[in-house]
């Protein structure tokens, strides 16, 4: 891929390889059981946004029960960057935290791996959730399913205030996350971010992130990727067939094709399913035994996003983002070790 983006580095080339734009979340991981799902009435493997309280109960009665398994700086495109970051992009993230422990952890986190930022620190936020880094509590179950249980807080402010235009300009791609669909005012900032780049013939992608998000917010979905569509779209089987009320994955595809320029559908177990704006790409699936299927999806998009830009191409950049996303449902949380990425990056490409 060649970039057209007209603001470059002393260099000549764009000093970000991928530009985020997504929700700022701290993650905490529990290992539960589908009882305890049940029991708290929770659908299992979807996300649910939650207010201050319930978060309060609900993450008191997991403490109680599990225990707390870890945490880290969490949001869709925060995990997708990170990856990206670790393989070896250039990556900005313009998210929201707020002034406050968890905030602090958050942006530490994110520059540990090597990601720039320019997180608002919650001045002009406003309500009664207004200052409070948002939190994730994500669920696992036996079966390595994960559901999320997600208090937005201060990061459902997310607005083109948090956009830095100077750095998306001097970007190669934009990345959107889907989730952002929920606020207003960041599904605002997403279409201006979006306006933005095509104005500069800046790439952008899109990740539709969860089934919810079409379910409750499909008409804010279908504002972000507007009449132009996309450059390239990420989704899973569930959301292709949802959005396009297709019966199989074929009949989805091709109605992707609508919307997005090039795309890629995940299949769990059997791979995925690449078009790279000629024909379809089977991406070979690796057998592993799974214990957390938490950030797998992010996971992919990384890896993918991080071939893709370096020109790579769509077939090497899914032979990547294949064995990343396998390698992580291996472990428990939503990354992989920074060290993985390298063997990964050789096994995979070699030299390149």
């Amino acid at each position: 891929m060649t970039s057209t983006a007209t603001s470059t580095s002393s260099t000549g080339a764009p000093r970000f390889d991928i530009y985020g734009l997504g929700n700022a979340l701290l993650d905490k991981e529990f290992l539960v059981q589908d009882e305890f799902l049940a029991e708290q009435g929770i659908a299992k493997g979807a996300m649910t946004l939650i207010d201050a309280p319930r978060l309060v109960t609900l993450l008191a009665e997991l403490r109680r029960q599990f225990g707390l398994r870890g945490r880290a700086s969490g949001g869709s495109a925060a995990n997708t960057l990170v990856t990206a970051s670790y393989f070896g992009s250039r990556a900005f993230y313009s998210c929201r935290v707020g002034p406050d422990e968890a905030g602090e952890f958050y942006l530490a986190d994110l520059r540990a791996a090597g990601v720039a930022t320019n997180p608002h620190q919650g001045q002009v936020a406003v309500g009664e959730d207004a200052g409070i880094t948002g939190r994730c509590l994500v669920l696992i179950t036996p079966d390595a399913e994960r559901t999320m249980n997600t208090f937005l807080g201060t990061t459902s402010e997310l607005s083109r205030v948090e956009i830095d235009f100077a750095a998306l300009a001097d970007s190669r791609l934009l990345y959107i996350e889907g989730y952002l669909v929920t606020s207003p005012s960041a599904r605002e900032a997403a279409v201006r971010a979006k306006a933005f780049a095509r104005e500069r013939g800046i790439e952008v992608a899109y990740t539709l992130s969860d089934s919810s998000m079409l379910q409750y917010f499909g008409e804010g979905v279908a504002q972000i990727l507007g009449d132009d569509g996309v450059d390239l779209l990420f989704c899973n089987e569930g959301e292709a067939l949802q959005w396009s009320g297709a019966s199989s994955v074929a009949e989805a595809a091709q109605d992707l094709k609508r919307v997005a320029r090039r795309f890629c559908i995940t299949l769990g177990a059997r791979g995925a399913l690449v078009f790279d704006g000629e024909q379809l790409l089977q991406i070979a699936p690796h057998r592993v035994t799974p214990v957390d299927s938490n950030g797998a999806g992010d996971v992919f998009a990384g890896a993918f996003l991080h071939a893709y830009a370096a020109g790579l191409g769509c077939q090497r950049a899914g032979d990547l983002a294949s064995l990343a996303s396998a390698r992580c449902v291996t472990q428990f949380g939503p990354r992989l070790p920074a060290q993985a990425h390298q063997e990964i990056r050789q096994a995979v490409l070699g030299a390149d």
